[in-house]
């Protein structure tokens, strides 16, 4: 087929062809991928970057190197580049400039993305049983887990791609949605470099920075290691109220350290064999929530001091923390064996989180309804979650690797995963009071094997077994036309237990398994219709494992909640079907991109909290999305780029589900929105480079704007909008029947940012930068407790940014 861009000389054409890594179910380690076609674009990135031509972007998505444009699909790249430009420190950062792509931040760690408006919302806590719907993969291999997105650092990344749509053929399950690959520089045996780099910024009054530095050394002609390390201390801007009417300013302040050390070694130009390792530690002191409602703090108190709630500012009795240790080796081997290239990837991944919340108020809300007195329900209570994961994956793929209309791959894939998720509730002294109200010896009866004064304990093994066999064939039909066809099957089976006790548990001891099997075919067509213009066709099957509903934890329901939740023990694979056509087109310094799709959605599993309960449950109901999408770039004068991406979605349920009651389950009703989609986004950007020296140097200032439209946190928010919470908690003196009223649409929000720097010829630069000009108050996700008797608030968006970075090239 013929190429429609020149490549000024900096890669050799090639026709694209798809190649899969599979994707481990509930997380995998991410492989190294040390092959010739990531190098190939890396070199190719490098030398359009040499010769100016930024608007040629190289990558691998089909798992070949081909230009951005070539790619026969709706596709996403951020350069290192843009990424420094645009001063992004996270995948939320770059979520914003990204159309169709949008990401709900639930604290560190915990953010959760979804792609062309396939989402189930919010999906938190105690809900380990439930897949991711993007698959997160660094360069080949998925990272992605579910309850716990990676908290990602984006130093030494040459790009960072979003593909859209559902890639089941390519990654598998937990890509329904689509795919998000953070692409790391690779080891070069041609050239020693590095780049040193400083930051300090001011988020309100509190201050932050970060120092990180990467170094590639060739250890003669057929080796080189690259060795990348950083930390980043996080500044925070959380307040928390306290017993005794004190205040901790910035208690949601953290950091991030760690490296990577990748050894490639090229016995022959013909054999690579790359070992690495990993390790990366994340700390936060507390979490970005602004409450409205606190069982301890509210309007409502008499006999204690009422409390209305700041912006940026929660009520604590204990400290809170998250911790994240992931340790990830691999060992990436490729052979071309003349014309068909071998590839192996192995990989194992240890990673220990902790999450550690004040369950104060949810613990009393119970000891109230228990009748407990005063004392019993200010004791301090901690929900411990502990997740431990370990996974072994292991890839094996071949492909052709010479030209020609005929393009193919061929691979199998196993994974195995061990995680057990853990939950505790220690509330020292809790069971002193248990007995004295319920009688002598009844925490010890509840107990079932866990500690005492913890009154909820759950332990929760998952044993995740997947094998795959994957393929993916090209074919140059003519001159213009190409047809790519892939097919996967899947195998999985998942054994889960679930042992709980403790007060409010209902002392399970429990044995489940899912299996499940098939296959996720992909079509697509693409058809240069001229010189300048791209169409491209596409039919694929996305598809998520089901899973099996946590019991009730039936001691803290209503009776009419145990009715109206109870008896949905499982929940069925989630498959869906997207249809789309997209035109990509290049006119010298106008990119034009644009897609229309439909996403069919059967079973798509939505999480519900199971009112009074303190539970979730997973339920599923049919749904579609459908939307279009568009990138726009151009170079009206030398020296000015201008870029705007935006998406409109319609994401719908196609189907009503009701409760026992007869009453709508939690917003599950024909015509209703997805949750955490918003309907319009839009963003926008112009910078002007001029140049300040003779050997490339150059200054540059520019401005961003980002909209994000509005959204519901979970499904059942739009019902009854605006919402009255009925606390029924006589405490402090308030009544039983105070209530609070909240419009849970969260609101729309717009950002600004500004950036100004310079780079040197020499490889010195600087930036300064204002993120979030405005001081917006950005509300992302609702934030409830109990049906919100306990606690009601919202996780917020960081504020108004200052920083100077300084970098460092070599």
């Amino acid at each position: 087929m013929a190429r429609l861009w020149n490549r000024n000389g900096v890669g050799k054409a090639v026709f694209m062809t798809g190649v899969s890594f599979a994707a481990c179910l509930a997380a995998a380690s991410p492989a190294y991928g040390q092959t010739e076609s990531e190098q190939a674009a890396q070199a190719a990135n490098e030398a359009a970057e040499e010769v100016g031509d930024d608007s040629t972007i190289y990558v691998t998505a089909t798992k070949r190197e081909t230009t951005l444009l070539e790619v026969p699909f709706s596709i996403n790249a951020q350069t290192e580049k843009d990424i420094q430009r645009l001063g992004a420190g996270t995948i939320e950062d770059l979520s914003r400039n990204v159309a169709g792509l949008n990401v709900q931040n639930l604290g560190p760690g915990q953010s959760q993305i979804s792609i062309r408006g396939v989402s189930a919302g919010q999906i938190i806590r105690d809900q380990p049983g439930v897949k991711e719907q993007v698959g997160v993969y660094l360069d080949e291999s998925v990272i992605s887990l579910s309850l716990f997105q990676p908290d990602l650092d984006l130093f030494d990344l040459n790009r960072v791609e979003t593909l859209r749509g559902p890639q089941g053929t390519l990654f598998g399950s937990g890509s329904v949605g689509g795919t998000i690959r953070y692409i790391t520089n690779q080891p070069d045996v041609a050239k020693m470099e590095g780049l040193v780099e400083a930051n300090i910024n001011m988020v309100k009054e509190s201050f932050g920075g970060h120092l990180k530095g990467a170094i590639n050394v060739p250890l003669g002609d057929t080796a080189a290691i690259r060795v990348v390390g950083y930390h980043t201390q996080y500044a925070g801007f959380i307040n928390a109220r306290r017993e005794g009417g004190g205040i901790d300013e910035d208690v949601n302040d953290g950091r991030r350290t760690g490296g990577r050390i990748a050894l490639l070694f090229q016995p022959t130009p013909d054999i690579s064999i790359t070992p690495r390792v990993v390790y990366q530690e994340v700390r936060a002191h507390g979490f970005n929530r602004q409450e409205v409602y606190n069982l301890y703090a509210n309007p409502f108190t008499t006999t204690r001091p009422a409390v209305n709630f700041r912006e940026r500012e929660q009520y604590l009795l204990l400290d809170e923390e998250f911790k994240d240790d992931t340790l990830l080796a691999d060992l990436t081997a490729s052979a071309d064996l003349g014309g068909v290239e071998l590839t192996s990837v192995t990989t194992y991944i240890n990673r220990d989180i902790l999450v550690s919340r004040d369950a104060s108020a949810l613990t009393g809300s119970v000891s109230v309804d228990l009748g407990f007195p005063t004392a019993g329900v200010l004791l301090p209570s901690n929900l411990v979650d502990t997740t431990d994961l370990k996974t072994w994956t292991q890839e094996l793929r071949v492909s052709s690797s010479g030209e020609g209309p005929f393009q193919w791959l061929i691979g199998a894939f196993y994974s195995d995963v061990n995680r057990i998720y853990a939950q505790r509730l220690p509330t020292p002294g809790y069971d002193v009071f248990t007995d004295a109200r319920l009688g002598a010896g009844t925490s010890a009866a509840v107990a079932n094997g866990f500690p005492l004064n913890s009154p909820y304990n759950a332990d929760l093994p998952y044993d995740i077994k997947q094998k795959a066999l994957f393929g993916e064939a090209s074919y140059d039909i003519s001159e213009a036309l190409t047809a790519t066809a892939g097919l996967r099957y899947y195998d999985f089976k998942e054994v889960r237990g679930f042992k709980s006790g403790g007060l409010f548990a209902n002392g399970d001891n429990q044995t489940d398994e899912t299996k499940s099997d098939g296959f996720s075919p992909r079509l697509l067509l693409s058809y240069e219709a001229s010189d300048n213009v791209i169409i491209n066709l596409q039919a694929s099957k996305g598809f998520r494992l089901g899973g099996v509903n946590d019991p009730l934890n039936e001691g803290l329901c209503s009776a009419q909640d145990v009715i109206n939740y109870g008896n949905n023990d499982r929940y069925n694979d989630e498959t869906l079907w997207n249809y789309e056509a997209g035109v990509k087109s290049k006119f010298g310094p106008i990119t034009v991109n644009a897609a229309a799709f439909y996403t069919d959605i059967k079973d798509l599993q939505i999480t519900a909290d199971a009112g009074s309960c303190s539970s979730r449950v997973v339920f599923n109901a049919d749904s579609h999305t459908m939307g279009v999408e568009f990138e726009f770039s151009a170079r009206p004068t030398k020296g000015l780029d201008l870029s705007i991406a935006g998406s409109w979605v319609e994401a719908q349920f196609d189907e009503t589900r009701l409760k026992q009651d007869g009453t709508v389950l939690e917003g599950i009703k024909e015509g209703n929105r997805l949750p955490s989609v918003p309907n319009f986004q839009i963003a926008a950007s112009a910078f002007y480079t001029v140049p300040v020296d003779d050997d490339g140097g150059e200054a540059y200032m520019g401005i961003t704007f980002q909209h994000n439209g509005t959204r519901f946190t979970q499904p059942g928010d739009q019902e009854n909008n605006a919402r009255t919470f009925v606390h029924g908690l006589p405490f402090g003196g308030a009544p039983a029947g105070a209530s609070t009223t909240l419009n849970l649409q969260l609101p729309d929000y717009q950002l600004v940012n500004l950036s100004a720097g310079i780079e040197l010829g020499n490889g010195l630069g600087a930036v300064i930068y204002v993120n979030n000009l405005f001081d917006e108050n950005a509300i992302l996700a609702f934030d409830r407790e109990r049906g919100g008797r306990a606690r009601l608030g919202f996780h917020v968006g960081q504020p108004r940014t200052m920083g100077l970075t300084v970098r460092k090239r070599f």
